[in-house]
């Protein structure tokens, strides 16, 4: 058990005040329109979880990433490896981080959505990390909203909407920024937008584009390595036993032409395009397209075995994520009906390559895969005398596209009785092209010796007739490949019905019904043979219905409580090396199948505001029940050479959440807020290969901390013709674990990070000071143990800068 300290602490933090909401004048918090309901709201007045960074909070903190607006949400955690390698946690609903090799063509779909405007944009282990430019406000859904958003809201939903054009009013402007990080890179920074009224009150656009440059500051420093004997004989896999020699011939291969300060360098670069067309006093039209491109050289995570922030990595680590999104929303008004249409289409194109070589402590066929050794008639058993170089590599290509469709109503919010409904379709199909790349292969392939050469053939050589993106015979030393192709098909209609039973309270009755096709076609294998997947595999079809249920009492027009029960799932999916036997004989086969976890989820809310608007309370406290968890897993030695996933154990989490706002003076805002997570194992799944592998039931969740928060102060002032700030930010994480299985838990530590910006503003300029992590923190956001090698994914270390804004 934690110590009850620190949830006092936490609770004194609350009680500063906090908010993601910005201060309009001395005594008063602006109401902030949310769309949480799929309705425009006020924040206060809907009993739904909601917490929301608004514009100018956005702005007042220089949110620019994912990794900046998590840490100022304290019940958001991720689990993750750099820029578009993360999945996002909501009230401590996390299992084991999916492996990023695996994580699009195979592995579970997140179980937080996240949504652009009205496009979901949700992408297995590789959130979408749209840039925070020209961002209207940042909503986050806690809880599940399974009825109104459907498969991957399980936990919660977060949403980013974007400045839409304005009809008559013409804006522009643009920040620019640079900083120095310490014993790091420079990094800058440009953003800038417009909005053109064409013809007044009836057609407008706007665009905002951006370039952002963000320095490294990871260090790739000398190294070499070796095949270790011992490490690989005693991985080797059951049924397989190439062992090397105590006296093999040993080839060492160093990184010398990779060495590099601060090589994890990352940049931004985009434009977002929006065109709005009033075709009458009743209906608009909006269509947008957003284009980016988020590349990413190096790691994000070190080797605190090698040093500070220093890797050495053997193999070039590079990432190019692009990213083109259309969307178009036509909205209107039919006597008092309210009706939207709305549509999207993703194309995302992301491309990585990434050192392997970690894969010689785990993988049960190194041998074969690195050494030459002769055998007679079974190819799989043998002693090698010969290793050759010990470099591996993955290179993958993955097309990611996705179109959905939304048709939705709201009657007249002024009646007693209250509709949403509507009727959604969604297709995605995600196509991956993956190579694993081992340099010793290409030594084995040009020996002298003619056993060795013909043991590794060219891969897909024997695809049959499987489906492939890229059925061209592999490059040498590409020996295993995943050329595969997965499909989703959704259907699914919706409806949410509200009743004020009396003047103060409100029942509400949600239900969504979806029906669920998953298809995985192509092909997973290497030179010794491979899984044609268009022959095993039938469509997965899944359908059920998703309940909610709220009872809301306003017990003044100021206070607001509320209890709902909810539900929430995520899809079922494939293991692509399904029915595969299992290298150790005495477990079971690969599951073919993994189905959906669920969620059930009840809770109780208040929201508050008192002190004649000056002091806003939010909060909530929850119960939830989460069952057959999809858990992946990498073991190549004992069960497959693939990762899979199966459901594997229960839990049960306990919460409470809570955020203050407290308009403190004509000159001083308090900001605050807080989670607290005590979650819980409470069975293993029987009959699973987990058993004795996972965390004993009684332990807590991994990558959660139980109590988490922040506090922030803004001082205004003026000063002869200048409006003067500062602003202070501190963000607490407690310690917490890294997986749920066994061998890849380890303890991170709980860590307290802090912000300040100093600034002066005039007319339409402002001039600030920033600095970031002021006490140079490392952060342990994430440790990965995935290769035997463990490393951890930090913050940015110290970070001085200056910004420059101009809003003509």
């Amino acid at each position: 058990m934690y110590k009850k300290s620190k949830l006092s602490t936490a609770i004194i933090a609350v009680l500063a005040g906090y908010t993601g909401i910005s201060l309009v004048n001395a005594a008063e918090i602006e109401e902030v329109v949310v769309t949480a309901t799929k309705r425009a709201e006020s924040a206060q007045d809907i009993p739904v979880a909601v917490q929301a960074l608004g514009g100018e909070s956005i702005e007042d903190l220089n949110v620019t990433s994912f990794d900046d607006y998590v840490k100022y949400l304290p019940n958001i955690s991720r689990g993750g490896r750099g820029p578009g390698q993360n999945e996002v946690y909501i009230r401590g609903q996390a299992s084991d981080a999916i492996n990023l090799v695996t994580a699009e063509s195979q592995g579970s779909a997140p179980n937080v959505a996240l949504y652009l405007d009205e496009q979901p944009v949700t992408s297995g282990g590789r959130n979408l990390d749209i840039y925070i430019t020209d961002m209207e406000r940042v909503e986050v859904l806690a809880g599940p909203q399974g009825t109104l958003f459907g498969a991957s809201s399980q936990a919660g939903t977060v949403r980013l909407i974007t400045n839409k054009p304005r009809l008559s009013e013409f804006e522009a402007g643009y920040d620019v920024s640079a900083s120095s990080t310490q014993g790091g890179d420079m990094s800058n920074s440009v953003e800038a937008y417009i909005n053109i009224p064409l013809i007044e009150d009836k057609l407008a656009v706007r665009i905002a584009a951006y370039n952002d440059n963000k320095g490294g500051y990871i260090d790739n420093v000398y190294g070499t390595t070796t095949l270790d004997i011992d490490t690989v004989n005693s991985n080797v896999a059951a049924g397989f036993p190439v062992q090397i020699a105590p006296d093999a011939k040993l080839e060492t291969a160093d990184n010398l032409d990779l060495i590099e300060d601060n090589f994890n360098d990352a940049t931004y670069q985009g434009v977002r395009f929006g065109v709005k067309y009033a075709v009458n006093e009743d209906w608009d039209l909006l269509v947008q397209h957003t284009t980016q491109t988020l590349s990413a050289d190096g790691v994000f995570d070190y080797d605190p075995a090698i040093g500070d922030l220093k890797v050495s990595r053997f193999f070039r680590d590079e990432l190019v994520d692009k990213l083109n999104l259309t969307s178009w929303t036509l909205s209107g008004r039919l006597a008092e009906l309210e009706m939207l249409y709305t549509g999207g289409y993703v194309d995302r194109e992301v491309s990585q390559s990434i050192d392997y070589t970690g894969y010689n402590n785990v993988g049960g066929y190194i041998a074969i895969y690195t050494c030459g050794y002769s055998y007679t008639t079974n190819p799989f058993v043998g002693t090698a005398t010969d290793c050759y170089n010990p470099v591996k590599a993955f290179v993958n290509d993955i097309q990611n596209k996705r179109q959905t469709h939304e048709f939705r109503i709201n009657t007249s919010p002024d009646n007693p009785l209250r509709l949403t409904a509507g009727i959604y379709y969604d297709y995605a199909e995600v196509e991956t092209d993956g190579s694993f790349t081992y340099l010793g292969a290409i030594g084995v392939q040009n020996s002298d010796n003619p056993t060795y050469a013909t043991r590794i053939r060219d891969v897909p050589a024997d695809a049959g007739n499987a489906t492939l993106i890229n059925p061209n015979p592999r490059l040498p030393g590409e020996i295993f490949n995943n050329d595969m192709t997965r499909s989703e098909e959704q259907l699914a209609v919706f409806g949410e019905l509200s009743y004020d039973i009396t003047d103060k309270i409100t029942a509400t009755a949600g239900l969504r019904y979806y029906n669920l096709d998953v298809e995985m076609d192509g092909w997973s294998g290497g030179g010794f043979g491979g899984n044609n997947l268009d022959e095993k595999y039938d469509t997965l079809s899944a359908h059920d219905f998703i309940p909610k249920f709220t009872l809301s009492y306003a017990l003044t027009e100021d206070i607001l409580l509320y209890s709902t029960y909810s539900e929430g799932y995520r899809p079922a999916g494939y293991n692509r090396g399904g029915g595969l036997p299992a290298s150790n004989p005495a477990l079971n086969d690969v599951p073919v199948t993994f189905q959906s976890d669920d969620v059930q989820n009840i809770e109780f809310g208040w929201k508050t505001t008192l002190l004649d608007g000056s002091l806003q309370f939010n909060g909530t406290i929850y119960h939830v029940d989460w069952t057959s968890i999809q858990i992946p897993r990498f073991d190549p030695s004992e069960v497959a050479v693939t990762t899979f996933v199966d459901n594997g154990l229960d839990a049960e989490i306990l919460g409470l959440e809570a955020d203050v706002i407290y308009a403190a003076t004509d000159n001083l805002t308090l900001f605050a807020a807080i989670s607290y997570n005590d979650t819980e194992v409470v069975s293993v799944l029987e009959g699973t290969n987990f058993d004795k592998l996972l965390a004993p039931v009684g332990s807590p969740l991994p990558l959660t901390p139980k109590v988490q928060g922040n506090v922030r102060a803004r001082y205004e002032w003026q000063t002869n013709d200048f409006d003067a700030y500062w602003q202070l930010g501190i963000a607490y994480a407690d310690s917490t674990y890294s997986a749920l299985l066994l061998d890849d838990r380890l303890p991170q530590e709980s860590y307290t990070l802090g912000d300040l910006t100093v600034g002066v503003s005039r007319d339409q300029w402002t001039v600030e000071f920033f600095v970031e992590n002021i006490t140079d923190k490392r952060a342990q956001l994430h440790f990965n143990n995935q290769d035997r090698v463990p490393r951890i994914t930090t913050n940015r270390p110290r970070t001085f800068g200056l910004r420059y804004s101009y809003d003509f």
